[in-house]
């Protein structure tokens, strides 16, 4: 029997994924485990793999289109199978259900009256009826259902009965958005879709002699805007920033450079950013609902620019790692982030993130917090600067560290003895050694 391929969540805030290739063409003989698809996610390009044998009777969702998590992108079936015409793409199958809303016109109805005959002349092939693949599951091993802990703390508080509400989350989970839908009866159901899933955009007002060209919205850029405005009115930040003297850790570089080791000025801050954090536990932790997580590994995001926007690939045990070590994988990783080829666990559950603009010539500023996490380091450029030394102005390499900081489970006290941590181990980076 004929079985749809649904597009499955591929990364933790998947919503939709846009078929950028399929390995595959229709006819052609697929395995279970076989990567059929390539999928671009809100982060990287991924792969989607076939969990049954046969062939690939019908794409659903052609390259270069979107699709959304949990949707048929494609039907696989016996050599022969006839694929009845009952499995459209999602946003083609949400459209015609208008048309029946208005009796007045008498060609509306038409179609439906046309639509069984049309199936008629299949002659002597059999026609055999797709079955839905295995839906996400929305129960948990000990038999409770997959929910949120918002989902679950609003459903509470409105007296609503979770077992009826079909999540759209990661393997089926129950989320914000699911119970607000339940809630308003179906009249909230349209609104997380209005950032370009519907029609086309209406032309853009152009005054004047400007012009403007109308650029498409990538799953990435869209995942961005929707976290940013999540964190920054829903985390009460607070900054505190310090200078530090690179003068040492500019010559631990060099030494490195002279013994043919590629070490940069970002490897040395996030090796002294996991040590710091190392000898302050405290900011090692994130929020969770009502309950505080304390992390006693040392996992370092590094922020990498990408074409579309912003991904933040994870160092594990960073404060363990060589600095020739922690330089390998910095290169690594971030190459791969730039080609869209990071698997889902490479670049999430950090402890802290680095996020350096030195290298654009910016002298400091302020970055957003990357939830879970609970911290941030902002780092500009090193650049020499006209400093104070035993009463006499010198010219310094200095730079400008600023800590960022989520105020509901570190306090700034706690924050400036992290920065402190910080910028004795730059200062004095022999320590980073040993």
């Amino acid at each position: 029997m004929a079985t749809e391929v649904q597009l499955p969540a591929l990364s933790p805030t998947m919503t939709e994924g846009k078929i950028v290739k399929w390995l595959k063409k229709e006819g052609d003989t697929v395995s279970s485990g076989e990567a059929i698809a390539e999928v671009e996610t809100d982060k990287s390009n991924l792969e989607v793999e076939s969990f049954d044998d046969g062939v690939l009777l019908k794409i659903l969702v052609p390259e270069g289109e979107t699709g959304k998590v949990g949707a048929p992108i494609a039907v696989i079936g016996a050599k022969g199978e006839k694929v009845v015409a009952s499995a459209p793409k999602p946003a083609a199958a949400a459209a015609p259900p208008a048309a029946p809303a208005k009796p007045a016109p008498p060609p509306a109805p038409e179609p439906r009256r046309e639509a069984p005959p049309a199936q008629k002349p299949a002659g002597p092939a059999q026609v055999v009826p797709i079955r839905r693949a295995e839906e996400p599951a929305r129960v948990e091993d000990n038999g409770r259902l997959r929910a949120s802990p918002l989902a679950k703390r609003m459903a509470r508080d409105e007296g609503l009965d979770l077992s009826a509400v079909q999540g759209s989350g990661p393997s089926g989970r129950i989320i914000k958005r699911d119970v607000e839908a339940a809630i308003g009866q179906g009249q909230a159901a349209a609104a997380p879709a209005p950032a370009g899933r519907g029609p086309a955009p209406a032309p853009v007002p152009i005054f004047g002699r400007r012009e403007a060209e109308v650029l498409p919205v990538s799953g990435m850029r869209k995942i961005i805007g929707q976290r940013m405005a999540e964190v920054k009115p829903g985390v009460p930040h607070f900054y505190v920033t310090v200078d530090i003297d690179m003068e040492e850790a500019l010559k631990v570089r060099e030494q490195a450079k002279a013994a043919e080791i590629k070490v940069s000025v970002n490897d040395l801050i996030v090796k002294a950013a996991a040590v710091a954090l190392r000898r302050q536990p405290k900011v090692n932790v994130s929020l969770q609902g009502d309950r505080i997580l304390q992390y006693h590994t040392v996992d370092v995001g590094i922020a990498v620019a990408i074409e579309d926007g912003l991904i933040t690939p994870v160092i594990r045990d960073a404060d363990l790692k060589s600095l020739g070590t922690i330089s390998a994988e910095s290169r690594e990783l971030a190459e791969r982030a730039r080609r869209k080829a990071l698997k889902p666990e490479e670049y999430s559950g950090g402890s802290i993130t680095v996020s350096n603009l030195g290298m654009f010539g910016v002298d400091s500023f302020i970055a957003v917090i990357n939830p879970p996490q609970a911290s941030i380091v902002a780092v500009g450029a090193v650049a020499e600067r006209a400093v104070v030394r035993e009463g006499k102005v010198v010219v310094r390499r200095t730079m400008s560290a600023t800590f960022s900081g989520d105020h509901r489970i570190v306090d700034g006290a706690l924050g400036a003895q992290y920065l402190q941590e910080l910028k004795t181990l730059l200062e004095q980076p022999t320590r980073l050694l040993f």
